[in-house]
């Protein structure tokens, strides 16, 4: 699962996002891109439409991403991060992030 595809991904995680068929990304991902582009702190301003027309499956957050979000020790406060570690975790999902705080939960992931 995508938690943030930035342009200074390694040329490699690209590659291997590019080659899987079936890539899910997080509402969540989209909302957060959304929120930070209306910002100004991303541009160009279509992005969230960019990813959602990616051809990445797009995971939908349910009532039990967001129970087990809730219920996730307290070691980051992001609840976009938090919601993302859930569904990966509830969906036997492998999470793409550069984010070091998420090294803390029991998630499988792929550091950038």
């Amino acid at each position: 699962m995508v938690a943030r595809r930035r342009p200074t991904l390694a040329d490699d995680i690209k590659d291997r996002l590019d080659r899987e068929p079936d890539v899910p990304v997080s509402a969540a991902t989209v909302w957060e891109v959304s929120i930070k582009q209306a910002l100004g702190k991303l541009g160009p301003p279509d992005i969230p439409e960019r990813i959602r027309d990616s051809g990445f499956r797009l995971l939908d957050i349910t009532a039990q991403h967001g129970i087990a979000a809730g219920r996730l020790p307290m070691h980051h406060r992001d609840p976009f991060d938090r919601i993302l570690i859930a569904q990966a975790q509830l969906e036997g999902l492998t999470l793409v992030t550069r984010d070091t705080h998420v090294q803390k939960y029991e998630v499988d992931l792929l550091p950038v």
